[in-house]
């Protein structure tokens, strides 16, 4: 009797299950961008979220939840009940670095999120000032290799993408830079612009007005492939380093628990969505390229990134500053 009733129980939930996924969704979805407006992640974020909504019948609404190099947004999403009506938008830093570099992090990137997709890529580079004594890749390495501790850096912060990048980067060619964090990219830029620290390491997309106006000279990229505006500028991979050259993504989780059929449809709506022609184009006017893969498949990136950086962080002994 107690099995019948238990089986009962089964079927019954499984049904309620079934109806909410075929019905979701049945009011407007929540996105959490864990990053301020107008950065990349931003741009990646509300593009989606507009087209989403076209997509879905339902109003996609963003909220920008900045703070903690993304950790507050990351944990709101994480904290969020699992039934499809908040997701929000995984980076990196987020899902990788952060937890990385602070073990005593509020969420867990591997089990307090369920992977919905990759949106974007992004890649990225090592720039110099143009009076640095290099003008490409290789005789910028033999300086560095000539001058151990002579050269800095300057990055977006400490744990930040540009300082993790630039960690691997002395890790995979047996160099030693000194590493200058600043509270952003824009005032590291401003500072390496100004000849006060020779070398950055970035996104792509924030150095690039000042690589096309000649003011940085990039002299390597993560990226699967030369990146088509700048042709004569080789990639890590082209230079036989595999570990630096994985590119920045931007996709979309949800939390844990969330169903599997309410995934999928989120899946297939934002797969659809970079599928827009203007979607695709305002992308890649931010140095972005759209993805669109599986949730298992984005599930595999993040776990892959954030093993290598927790590997990184052993080796390097990178501390978080408090």
């Amino acid at each position: 009797m107690q099995a019948g009733k238990l089986a009962l129980t089964l079927a019954l939930v499984a049904a309620a299950t079934t109806a909410h996924a075929q019905s979701y969704p049945t009011k407007p979805i929540r996105l959490i961008i864990p990053f301020a407006p107008g950065g990349t992640t931003d741009i990646v974020g509300r593009g989606a979220a507009d087209q989403m909504s076209r997509i879905l019948g339902q109003p996609v609404v963003v909220e920008n939840r900045a703070g903690g190099g993304g950790s507050i947004g990351a944990d709101a999403i994480a904290k969020a009940a699992p039934d499809g009506y908040t997701i929000g938008i995984s980076t990196v830093s987020t899902m990788a670095v952060n937890p990385a570099c602070n073990p005593k992090l509020s969420y867990d990137p591997i089990k307090d999120f369920k992977p919905i997709t990759n949106l974007a890529n992004v890649a990225n580079v090592i720039a110099v000032n143009p009076n640095f004594p290099a003008k490409d890749y290789k005789t910028f390495l033999a300086v560095l290799k000539a001058n151990p501790g002579k050269y800095s850096y300057a990055s977006s912060g400490t744990c930040g993408f540009g300082h993790m990048l630039g960690e691997q980067f002395k890790v995979s060619t047996k160099t030693f830079m000194v590493h200058i964090p600043y509270r952003g990219a824009g005032p590291a830029l401003n500072d390496v612009l100004a000849g006060q620290v020779p070398i950055m390491v970035d996104n792509l997309p924030s150095s690039m007005p000042y690589i096309k106006a000649g003011k940085l000279r990039p002299l390597v990229v993560a990226w699967n492939k030369r990146v088509d505006s700048l042709p004569d500028v080789p990639t890590f991979g082209e230079m036989g380093l595999k570990e630096p050259n994985d590119p920045a993504w931007y996709g979309l989780v949800a939390p844990a628990g969330t169903p599997d059929d309410v995934i999928k449809k989120l899946n297939d709506a934002a797969v659809k969505a970079l599928q827009d022609k203007g979607f695709q184009e305002r992308l890649r006017a931010a140095g972005a390229e759209p993805s669109g893969n599986t949730p298992a498949q984005h599930a595999a990136e993040i776990k892959k990134e954030f093993d290598k950086m927790k590997n990184l962080v052993k080796v390097q002994n990178i501390k978080l500053e408090q």
